[in-house]
């Protein structure tokens, strides 16, 4: 009898372990889609203390929800962590940091300045989603609008600063295309400013993370904006004045203490997406979320990346450069020599734990160049190794322009050297 009691306590303990793990399998990461299009974002848990902190004793296993995502150093561009990353996928209101990116070409060419105005037309009034509910004829300034883009995710004022930019926003389209196509966003195609879902809008994680870097390294007073929690707008139209609160899209903000932007989107279609950007100390990264089950797990995942990437990268920066002033001969210039020089820092990211303090760094220098010499030119490198294994280099190129002596000044500078001997 002992041994029939036995089984029948071990047939119940199965069973109750099964329930709980066939209960656990339905009520983990709920499919929950509330459409950034309708102006709906789902409320987050505060993380723990651990997760908003980053460090951990270990780097953390990457366990994500999505289907796709990618972990990118801001100052290389190295891939740290991808996850189907080229899988191309709707990107909803993420969309709209390539907007961003040609408001701030703009504003960089001098063709907008951040005080001029902007007046909203009957078009982008009728936006729906996630809008600030600009009316038509309604003006705002440059700066307000870029708030309302970066904080609200605001459809309406994405287009009227398309239409502002470029007329219309079907060639304000065609620009944001050709503008991914130079950064090598291969497998994007948007179809409109804002991300609603329209057939063909899309793009990848790993495009994203591309666009994104461009608009925060070119740009970096993106952050500015992307930072807003709160803050409010005043609406002047032929109704009167009113205040229009902002809250900013990207709880991240407020839950990961590095955190410092960028954009998040949510529709039916694309369910939850986000551009996430973090910066602790010297290291900066982009994660990349694409269609997460619900904001929770788009909080979640980002949030893992960022801990996984800020564990296990370590960053080596080298500034100096040519620490001491070379030279180069120059055969057949009115110059006899030309100074060289580094215009750009060696950056390199280690993932796998290297010491990168004991980095060698070898300057390797043609013995001679002909003339003419352009500013710029290539005269050599330094390479830079690890472990006996070369990582990298930076061109060393001359300073200045030196250029190819004539006839009679070939001949003078012979006559001299005749002279000296």
């Amino acid at each position: 009898m002992k041994w029939i009691s036995a089984i029948l306590m071990s047939a119940v303990l199965c069973i109750s372990g099964l329930s709980a793990s066939a209960l656990r399998s339905v009520t983990e990461w709920p499919d929950r889609v509330y459409a950034e299009e309708n102006g709906q974002e789902a409320e987050q848990e505060q993380p723990t203390e651990q997760q908003s902190d980053g460090e951990t004793a270990e780097t953390p296993m990457m366990v994500l929800s999505a289907p796709s995502a990618i972990l990118m150093e801001v100052s290389t561009g190295q891939i740290v962590y991808e996850q189907e990353s080229h899988q191309k996928l709707p990107p909803a209101s993420v969309t709209k940091v390539m907007t961003l990116l040609l408001i701030f070409d703009a504003i960089d060419s001098g063709k907008l300045s951040l005080e001029d105005t902007v007046t909203t037309s009957e078009y982008a009034a009728s936006m729906g989603g996630s809008q600030v509910f600009l009316e038509a004829g309604e003006t705002q300034t440059v700066d307000t609008m870029i708030k309302c883009i970066a904080v609200a995710s605001a459809n309406d004022a994405c287009v009227a600063m398309a239409e502002q930019i470029a007329g219309s926003e079907e060639e304000f389209v065609r620009m944001m295309n050709e503008r991914a196509q130079g950064l090598g966003m291969q497998d994007t195609c948007f179809k409109n400013c804002n991300g609603l879902d329209t057939d063909g809008h899309e793009t990848t994680a790993y495009d994203i993370a591309l666009m994104s870097r461009e608009l925060i390294t070119k740009y970096p007073q993106i952050h500015e904006y992307s930072m807003i929690w709160m803050e409010n707008i005043t609406h002047t139209t032929k109704k009167g004045t009113s205040e229009f609160g902002l809250t900013n899209t990207n709880k991240l903000i407020r839950q990961y203490q590095y955190a410092t932007g960028l954009k998040t989107g949510s529709t039916s279609k694309a369910r939850f997406c986000v551009s996430a950007t973090a910066k602790k100390d010297d290291l900066e990264l982009i994660a990349v979320v694409m269609a997460a089950p619900d904001s929770k797990a788009r909080v979640k995942d980002a949030i893992t990346m960022f801990q996984y990437g800020f564990g296990k990268c370590t960053k080596y920066v080298d500034t100096d450069g040519l620490q001491n002033a070379v030279s180069i001969k120059v055969s057949g210039g009115k110059e006899e020599a030309v100074a060289g020089e580094v215009t750009e820092p060696f950056c390199y990211v280690d993932t796998s734990g290297k010491d990168v303090s004991r980095m060698e760094k070898k300057l390797v220098l043609k013995e001679k160049v002909k003339a003419p010499v352009k500013k710029g030119d290539t005269l050599g490198c330094i390479t830079y190794s690890l472990e006996g294994t070369v990582i990298g280099e930076v061109p060393v190129t001359a300073k200045k322009s030196v250029q190819k002596m004539n006839y009679a000044e070939a001949l003078k500078r012979a006559a001299k050297a005749l002279l000296a001997v």
